[in-house]
């Protein structure tokens, strides 16, 4: 799909945030050419009036001054030196990163505050700024989630159309674990009925083990408004027997019940804890950073 790319000034780049596992986020890009389609930002575009169906990603807005006002930001007498979320409601790694490089000129900002931070990403495209992740790494918290709900080809053709394959993300962990950069992977969203076999939840953790992962944890699709919409038609197109049951777990609510929920989500721990993931290092990873845990809540 044709994506158009609106280069647009930002009054503030650091956002705080309610209601989250971490106080604030930064976003150098709006909108999300990946179009994923459980993506939960969805809700929120529809809630801002804006498209949240299949038009959603095709128009991207960058932030051409965002670099200059985070530095701005973080040299405020005011600041804290608070933990930054990068990613929460869009992929700082995006197609359009390999053009303008706002992504690393926030890292190199934050980098040169000695700020700690954390990214969520997709794509391997992380990889081209480890020398930035390595510096900041040795000045302040610093750690790395790639989202990697399932290794399965067609599941992920399917709901991540724009996103790197799976196994690249794997391999631009690696990448980052061996230059002393702590990188993790979120399951999630993991798909009722779709990527939820216990077959295809220890392939990833596996294959996250083999990557040399500090960490991996999961957690269920869940569909507010906007997302509900958009996922449920793209479901019964791809997997049609599924819709009643997806209307059945999400009737009147956007999460799953703790009851189906847990029993997903502590079998990954046990898996994980079974392939001693983390344990190359000499650590044993198993609670999430403050970015990490965005993992599980975004998609």
């Amino acid at each position: 799909m044709r994506t158009e790319y609106r280069e647009e000034p930002c009054k503030s780049a650091l956002n705080r945030v309610q209601g989250m596992p971490f106080g604030w986020s930064l976003n150098p890009y709006m909108g999300c050419a990946h179009r994923c389609t459980f993506c939960y930002v969805r809700a929120f575009e529809r809630r801002a009036d804006r498209p949240s169906d299949g038009r959603y990603g095709t128009s991207i807005r960058v932030k051409v001054n965002v670099v200059e006002v985070l530095r701005r930001e973080l040299a405020r007498p005011s600041w804290k030196g608070e933990g930054v979320a990068i990613g929460a409601a869009t992929d700082p790694y995006q197609p359009a990163e390999g053009r303008y490089r706002l992504t690393r000129g926030c890292l190199e900002a934050l980098r040169d505050a000695s700020n700690p931070f954390g990214i969520i990403t997709r794509s391997p495209q992380v990889v081209r700024d480890v020398d930035v992740l390595s510096e900041a790494a040795r000045r302040a918290e610093v750690s790395v989630t790639f989202s990697v709900p399932t290794l399965d080809e067609d599941v992920w053709q399917r709901t991540e159309p724009g996103t790197p394959p799976p196994r690249q993300r794997l391999r631009a962990l690696s990448r980052l674990v061996e230059a002393g950069i702590r990188a993790s992977v979120g399951m999630a969203p993991i798909l009722p009925g779709i990527s939820d076999r216990p077959e295809q939840l220890a392939a990833v953790v596996r294959a996250a083990r083999e990557a040399g992962a500090c960490g991996v944890w999961a957690n269920v699709l869940y569909l507010k408004p906007g997302t509900r919409e958009h996922f449920l038609s793209c479901l019964a197109e791809d997997w049609p027997e599924l819709l009643p049951e997806y209307e059945r777990l999400y009737r009147g609510r956007a999460y799953v019940s703790s009851a189906e929920a847990e029993p997903l989500r502590r079998r990954v721990r046990d898996l994980a804890r079974e392939a001693g993931v983390g344990d190359r290092r000499g650590r044993r990873a198993l609670r999430p950073t403050v970015a990490e845990q965005l993992s599980l809540l975004t998609a």
